[in-house]
């Protein structure tokens, strides 16, 4: 019997029982829908993070932090220490400088908590201080004005902030614009009986919208002043970080300047490379993607339990059919394709439709998440578009129709076995 002649005889099998074969075809879409709709999300989550991340980073710079596993301290422009008591000094880029041919330069960055008080009111942010011309240069692409000017050899009430700052609600309110003047505060905690410090900065520069988060780099909710007056005003020549810039962004390179700043600070400190960190995270996803498959295949195997019913009782119901096509001369091998025959088509329109449902539940959940304004790290609102990848795809056919036979396989062979005397005889 030729194959096309199999598939035919199958298919009409499964008209003549439109309902049982309709349930048991839903159960496979439901699991593959479940599967597309939750990897396509994921997918899509992820390169929505790393497209923001690869804003606030920049790919041939190590971030050098005081202490191990000091890492992710801090998503709003800095880093905090660990648990270590060692510190980094300002004057510990010159040291940095000189370790290895392959640095082109290095610079602090010191940041502390503080109130940003205007006309309107106060606003709790991060104050970075920074030199104004290190850092345009290594994050020349974000640290851009879009409205005012930035200097690069700053006077000391030099203030740059962060684009959400202008607007920190997103309601249409103007809080703090170029040309303004306003009081920064910090508490000095060190000092007995602890004080608030207080000096008036001018803000010069409002920077372009980043959207991303900012690991070393310029975020949408930071405030930048010179580093000289950072260190004047928080009484320290401690620094939170120090951001390596390399000649080159190979592995090699990153590998390199890591173990000499490593070795020569006795592993005191922690150097992440911005590479690093995007690998890390797509280990992560990559991760998350495999659990959550896992939940919902759950339900593909709960759809390959109904399967295995729906065709032994199939079976039962057909014994007299199956004993008079055997007696007729058709083969035991030709029986089992049958049979398997139906669970392929069954899995195959189960999985079509299971792909087409699961990707527009992708996105009408991200249609959702989109109405709410997700926000992350104070990034602003988060646009997840869904991606549904070939390898997603084609997995997810294959899954379907992979399960679909294999809990046919039982039942057929069952069929295939059946003595077309004994069938015959069946009522």
């Amino acid at each position: 019997m030729k194959t096309r002649d199999v598939f035919a005889y199958s298919f009409s099998a499964i008209k003549l029982r439109k309902l049982r074969a309709g349930l048991t075809t839903l159960g496979v879409i439901i699991g593959i829908a479940a599967i597309v709709a939750l990897l396509s999300i994921t997918q899509g989550l992820q390169n929505t993070i790393t497209m923001q991340l690869e804003k606030g980073l920049a790919t041939d710079t190590l971030i050098v932090t005081p202490g191990r596993g000091a890492f992710g301290a801090s998503m709003r422009g800095g880093f905090g220490g660990g648990d270590s008591s060692f510190k980094l000094l300002i004057n510990d880029t010159q040291t940095i400088n000189e370790l290895s041919s392959d640095i082109e330069s290095s610079m602090a960055a010191l940041q502390r908590a503080i109130y940003l008080k205007s006309n309107d009111g106060m606003l709790t942010v991060n104050v970075i201080g920074v030199d104004f011309a290190q850092y345009a240069n290594v994050y020349s692409s974000i640290f851009v004005a879009e409205n005012g000017t930035i200097n690069l050899n700053p006077d000391n009430e030099t203030v740059v902030i962060g684009n959400r700052l202008t607007d920190p609600w997103r309601n249409g309110t103007s809080r703090f614009n170029v040309n303004d003047t306003v009081e920064i505060i910090w508490t000095n905690a060190t000092a007995r009986p602890p004080k608030n410090e207080t000096y008036t900065g001018h803000i010069t520069a409002v920077l372009k919208e980043i959207g991303g988060f900012s690991i070393g780099g310029p975020s949408d909710s930071g405030i930048y002043i010179p580093i000289s007056q950072a260190q004047n005003f928080f009484g320290t020549d401690e620094c939170d970080t120090i951001i390596v810039k390399l000649k080159r962004s190979d592995k090699a390179t990153i590998d390199n300047v890591t173990k000499k700043i490593d070795d020569y600070y006795s592993n005191e400190v922690s150097v992440t490379s911005s590479t690093a960190v995007l690998n890390t995270l797509s280990s992560v996803f990559s991760i998350i993607q495999l659990f959550l498959a896992g939940i919902a295949a759950i339900s593909l195997l709960v759809a390959g339990i109904g399967i295995m019913n729906i065709m032994i009782v199939s079976l039962i119901e057909r014994t007299r059919e199956i004993g008079i096509l055997k007696a007729l001369g058709m083969k035991s091998r030709t029986v089992l394709l049958i049979f398997l025959g139906e669970s392929v088509i069954i899995g195959l329109i189960g999985a079509v439709v299971g792909i087409v449902s699961g990707w527009g539940l992708a996105n009408v959940v991200a249609i959702v998440f989109r109405g709410e304004g997700i926000i992350i790290a104070g990034t602003g609102g988060m646009t997840i578009t869904p991606v549904l990848t070939p390898t997603v795809l084609v997995g997810a056919l294959a899954f379907g129709i992979g399960v679909s036979v294999i809990f046919a396989l039982y039942p057929a062979w069952r069929a295939s076995k059946l003595k077309p005397v004994e069938a015959l005889r069946y009522e």
